[in-house]
């Protein structure tokens, strides 16, 4: 059973709203947030990268940027640039790129249920990373940037929000500067709040999508606040974290793809033998994957085709049998000397946002080799996270991002 928990959201005044969503804290540099809330005052970016408004150079983790961050939120409210709902809501979130638009619920999850693995996961997470999202929380008394996760799609879930949002006009309805379109409606109605609750109540299990750390983070807060509270009930809103949660047949995944700094001492001609072992080869004049298990590789300003080899990786297993493993077990690792690729530095990962023409462009700058897959399906991130196993590093790029200032999730 999957508890969605309906709260006051802190939201932007609708002629603001524009201004204030920002993108999440982690796609960008300090330089480039101080770039992009240029001048630009209500950017969210003031309260997830607080730092923007200090000097340049700072430590982001020192003690000053969290509490400029919390003192630029409690501004925002203070001003009456964010607003406070009257009663408990759910916010339909819908976002829309290029052809592609996918409709979801911004709720508060428990962190319970993600101790209890009702909440799944599929990354392993990093300490500092946690301790940062964790301090940055408690700091700000709020959860300032959604955890995207999906679910096994219920048709009947998808029309009651449906039917909700085509009863009213959306409250916000904005196309942020990368082009990306987002709608929300505010889910105010207590009758609406109560069947949407009862619907997910069916659900069995929820699944991080993007936001591992955001997550844990949102746990560890509950412990802290749990422990420092004589009276903890279980019922306060520390027990809840922010996330938008979407059936698993509108999410879009695209590639994450990979180049190598060299050839491991190879030749052209002996790399291509070593990879003719577990692939078949052939040139092509089409840089894009045709199907799972497919690749495609760009060595010497020319492109090529690779298809795994029958044999090559068990079928049966739910994460050597991802594309990101076959390539690694079986080229990366055996042939250019990748043996970890969340440390060797020799390899750099390249979103598939930025499209095959950017792997073109760092082989002719600074990489000798580079890949482009298929990309991973929400299913079998599923199945991973359903058996309790982690998927290997980078191998999801969800697009579009969620972005943060739509709705703040206050902790009290």
């Amino acid at each position: 059973m999957a508890v969605i928990h309906p709260f006051r959201g802190l939201r932007p005044r609708p002629d603001l709203v524009e201004k204030v969503a920002s993108p999440p804290y982690d796609v960008l540099s300090s330089e480039e947030a101080r770039e992009l809330a240029g001048n630009n005052p209500y950017s969210f970016l003031h309260v997830v990268k607080a730092e923007i408004d200090l000097s340049p150079g700072i430590d982001v983790h020192s003690e000053e940027v969290y509490q400029q961050g919390a003192d630029n939120l409690k501004r925002f409210v203070a001003e009456g640039t964010l607003i406070r709902d009257e009663g408990p809501c759910f916010y339909i979130y819908e976002q829309t790129m290029g052809e592609h638009t996918q409709r979801g619920l911004m709720v508060g999850t428990s962190a319970q249920e993600y101790e209890d693995g009702i909440i799944k996961k599929h990354e392993f997470t990093r300490r500092d990373k946690e301790d940062d999202r964790a301090h940055h929380v408690d700091v700000l008394n709020a959860n300032t940037g959604p955890v995207m996760m999906a679910y096994k799609a219920r048709p009947e879930i998808d029309s009651l929000i449906d039917r909700i949002a085509a009863a009213a006009p959306a409250d916000y309805s904005f196309t942020a500067e990368d082009g990306v379109k987002h709608v929300l409606w505010v889910v105010s109605k207590p009758e609406d709040v109560a069947a949407l609750a009862e619907q997910f109540a069916a659900v069995e299990a929820l699944y991080i999508a993007d936001g591992h750390h955001r997550s844990a983070a949102g746990y560890r807060v509950r412990n802290l606040r749990r422990d420092r509270n004589p009276d903890h009930s279980g019922e306060e809103e520390y027990n809840y974290y922010l996330a938008v949660v979407f059936p698993d047949n509108q999410l879009q995944i695209l590639s994450y793809n990979r180049a190598v700094k060299d050839l491991n001492g190879l030749s052209p001609e002996e790399f291509l033998s070593r990879v003719k072992e577990n692939f078949t080869v052939a040139e092509t004049d089409n840089p894009q994957p045709r199907s799972p298990r497919t690749f495609t590789m760009y060595l010497e300003k020319h492109w090529y085709h690779l298809t795994a080899k029958e044999g090559s990786f068990p079928a049966d297993d739910p994460v050597l049998s991802l594309d990101v493993s076959i390539l690694q077990n079986n080229l990366l690792d055996p042939v250019l000397g990748i043996d970890d690729p969340r440390t060797n530095a020799r390899i750099d990962f390249i979103g598939g946002i930025r499209g095959t023409g950017e792997l073109e462009k760092r082989c002719a700058r600074d990489m000798e080799v580079a890949f482009a897959f298929y990309p991973t399906r929400v299913d079998q991130l599923m199945s991973v996270a359903d058996q309790g196993q982690v998927m290997p590093p980078k191998s999801t790029w969800f697009e579009p991002k969620l972005r943060s200032g739509m709705v703040t999730h206050g902790l009290e």
